[in-house]
């Protein structure tokens, strides 16, 4: 088995990524436009998107990640708006889209139509988390693009399924589909509830930080495959494990918590990377196939579905936005009356992404009977066409309408002060159990450690009101600022004696790395504290 070009897409993707990170490009454009040029460089080695890789072995980490660092209360509260677009937008935008291409593209069967509806429907999850992750939208909006996207794909991929049947010629009937799509969710739902609870126990009792980051580089495939073996939804049993356990988090080790957030930021960017680089990728794949599509008549075809997909998608957001607080006047007392700012957002975000070239790329070339599958290569280059249509389109022109529609974003200054307020009452609530420890005798302490531990209870309440305070006129810096660099040099000063001290055989490569690791972890107390 040749690794090369799989080394060679991972270094590739994250160097570009890395370099989009310094610039105002939004990383996933940028790994698909280096995609695309990278396809025509000779020598390079082709690379083909296989749906038996990317859905069941980086989509499930992907979703897993995204759910783990939603707010399971966020969605709760958005319950609404999410499963509208999840469920009824994706089965809308399969029924739109087919019918529009079936009567735009001669001699495309309204079967197949379907199927390249089902394909393009679903908005992306690395997407649209990639993007509402660098524009800053407000709160509410990520909240719903993120529900969205995490739940969508099951949709999606029930409708393919429903439509693939009928194209090759299996049979089905819309009573079979909702059936097949009720059973695929609760289904769905059902494995993810039967194992969280599991899996989040072995996660507080493995005591070992190791062995519990171990465990959680598995989840996402063990519930994937297990819904997927019992003829369910793989996407809604990751997500539902997923949020449960963020959820829970909190009673996870403080050193699982440490690791578990950098191995997966670290899986998540190579993942990222390597998807979006490998969408470009596909270029010259999708284009060999062309055939009698080719020229003129592709391109057409392509702006045409484009517009169909985006113009869709606001004929169901606003009516989803609107009407429910028009039917019904309970939701006109419990809600703030919306704006058409917030909708016309949500419908430019509708960005696809790796899942829909996966879909796609999945279709059987032949139907039964042995003929060829009607237009599988023309669907092929309509949803590569649409992924790259969205993500340059939408994604480009997304922060500056955002800055002309002037939407409220975060508030840092009541964030902060509620932070201030929180931190405030922990720590008052902390220093109360110090004092009602120290009347044990068993814990009796020396004056001076009883005020470190003070000291340090009264640091932490005071830092964060004083990002709230004055800056420093010559640096800038607040003084929890300048705190927090002043000891991170310190612990510099440290380290480089531990250092030469090793060099100089007074200690050994082992005692250093002890000596290290203590550092390390005072200095990300200090950086955690400023950030």
């Amino acid at each position: 088995m040749n690794v090369l070009p799989l080394l060679l897409l991972v270094a590739g993707s994250a160097a570009v990524a890395g370099i989009a990170r310094r610039t105002p490009v939004p990383a996933p454009l940028l790994l698909v436009a280096a995609g695309l040029v990278v396809s025509y460089v000779p020598g390079v080695p082709q690379y083909t998107l296989d749906p038996d890789v990317v859905l069941p072995l980086v989509l499930p980490p992907l979703l897993y990640t995204a759910a783990a660092d939603s707010s399971y209360l966020d969605l709760r509260a958005q319950l609404r708006p999410v499963a509208l677009l999840s469920v009824g937008y994706v089965l809308f935008a399969t029924l739109a889209v087919g019918w529009a291409a079936y009567l735009i593209v001669p001699d495309l069967p309204l079967t197949a139509a379907l199927v390249l509806g089902a394909v393009v429907a679903p908005p992306d999850a690395v997407a649209a988390t990639a993007v509402a992750r660098r524009v800053g939208l407000p709160s509410q909006i990520t909240t719903i693009l993120q529900g969205e996207s995490l739940v969508n794909d099951a949709t999606a991929i029930t409708a393919y399924k429903v439509a693939l049947a009928a194209a090759v010629g299996e049979g089905a009937t819309w009573a079979t589909g909702l059936r097949e799509f009720a059973l695929a969710a609760l289904g769905g739902v059902a494995v993810g509830l039967l194992l969280m609870m599991p899996i989040h126990w072995l996660r507080t009792h493995l005591k070992e930080a190791l062995l519990q980051n171990t465990l959680s580089l598995l989840i996402p495939f063990v519930a994937y495959g297990a819904a997927e073996w019992a003829h369910a939804s793989g996407v809604l049993a990751v997500v539902v494990v997923a949020l449960y356990l963020g959820y829970h988090n909190w009673q996870v080790d403080f050193a699982t918590r440490l690791q578990e957030e950098a191995v997966w930021k670290m899986v998540a960017f190579i993942l990222e990377s390597a998807v979006f680089a490998l969408i470009g990728l596909q270029l010259p794949v999708v284009l060999r196939g062309l055939g009698r599509y080719e020229g003129m008549h592709a391109a057409w075809y392509a702006v045409a579905v484009f517009v169909v997909v985006v113009v869709s998608r606001y004929l169901w957001v606003y009516p989803a936005t609107f009407l429910p607080r028009v039917l019904s006047s309970r939701i006109r007392e419990r809600e703030e009356n919306p704006t058409w700012k917030g909708p016309f957002i949500i419908g430019w975000a509708g960005m696809r992404g790796v899942v829909s070239l996966a879909i796609a790329f999945s279709i059987p070339r032949t139907v039964h009977g042995g003929g060829p599958f009607p237009g599988r290569n023309l669907i092929l280059f309509l949803t590569f066409t649409m992924v790259i249509g969205t993500l340059v389109v939408q994604g480009l022109t997304l922060p500056p309408l955002i800055r002309l529609l002037r939407l409220p974003g975060r508030d840092p200054r009541a964030e902060t002060l509620a932070e201030a307020n929180a931190q405030a009452q922990a720590s008052r609530a902390a220093e109360q159990h110090l004092d009602a420890l120290l009347e044990d005798e068993g814990n009796a302490l020396p004056p001076p450690l009883v005020d470190r531990l003070r000291a340090v209870l009264e640091r932490r309440r005071n830092a964060v009101w004083e990002r709230l305070g004055s800056v420093n006129p010559v640096t800038g810096e607040t003084a929890d600022d300048t705190y927090s660099r002043l000891s991170r040099e310190m612990i510099g000063a440290e380290r480089e004696v531990f250092v030469r001290l090793r060099n100089h055989r007074y200690i050994d490569d082992e005692m250093l790395r002890t000596l290290l690791r203590r550092l390390d972890l005072e200095e990300a107390a200090a950086y955690r504290e400023s950030a």
